[in-house]
């Protein structure tokens, strides 16, 4: 719980006074941005508050499994909710997919990632982050990039692992890393790149980055979690969604 209330205050978000209902939302760290802004809508147009918990699928996942109080979950794929509801940790008919994401190629470096992803082959760089396969699914999407490109096993030893997604970009947006594998939402705004440079990953590359929201068993009998479903379906969520390059 003390995890729980770091997470939540290092997003801004403070305990509100008068409220009708609140919730605890499990976040992929790829979708923390635009849910920051989503949350902050919905708290305005609803009477209800939405408080975020963001990290990895995988980690999300395992604590959800171990009796974390969240009653929905924003995962980065599609399999983790599908296993949860299998598992009855979830409620299957509350399922959907909220967005599909992108994954980029960046660097903080004006031109050092060139539009068709070229350095990679070429070498130049002695550090390559990513976020770790095992528990995201944007890592284990960047790992079939380099399968694709036959580089896995040449650009495996430079390989920088983060816990998620978030983590490797921070990498490279701290120069400890020339270039990662990120989330197309966290350098992209309204279609343009915010710095430095990226390719844009072809999505017949890897797998499909299909992310599906779920209602937990936890929030089955929670207003405000079941107002966020459907507003994560309206028109101002979408807005926001597609803002962030996700499909």
């Amino acid at each position: 719980m003390k995890r729980l209330a770091w997470a939540i205050l290092a997003l801004g978000l403070n305990w509100p006074s008068v409220f009708a209902a609140e919730t605890i939302v499990a976040v992929a760290a790829n979708f923390s941005e635009p849910m920051q802004r989503i949350a902050e809508l919905f708290n305005r147009a609803t009477a209800h508050r939405a408080l975020l918990a963001v990290g990895s699928t995988g980690k999300l996942s395992a604590q959800i499994r171990n009796g974390a109080p969240f009653d929905a979950f924003l995962a980065a794929d599609a399999q983790t909710p599908q296993q949860l509801v299998a598992d009855g940790f979830a409620d299957p008919g509350s399922r959907f997919t909220y967005a599909v994401g992108r994954l980029a190629l960046w660097s903080a470096q004006p031109g050092l990632v060139d539009r068709r992803g070229a350095v990679l082959a070429q070498g130049s760089f002695d550090k390559l982050a990513l976020a770790d396969p095992r528990l995201a699914p944007y890592g284990a999407a960047a790992m079939d990039v380099l399968a694709a490109l036959r580089l896995d096993e040449r650009l495996r030893s430079r390989l920088v692992l983060g816990e998620s997604v978030a983590q490797a970009y921070l990498f490279v947006a701290s120069g400890n890393a020339p270039l990662g594998f990120v989330a197309l939402s966290q350098v992209q705004l309204n279609g343009r790149l915010r710095s430095g440079s990226a390719w844009m990953v072809p999505q017949r590359l890897h797998r499909p980055l299909r992310q599906d929201f779920v209602l937990l068993t936890h929030g089955a009998g929670n207003e405000a979690a079941r107002a966020l479903a459907k507003y994560l379906r309206g028109t101002a969520a979408r807005q926001i969604i597609r803002s962030y390059g996700y499909d």
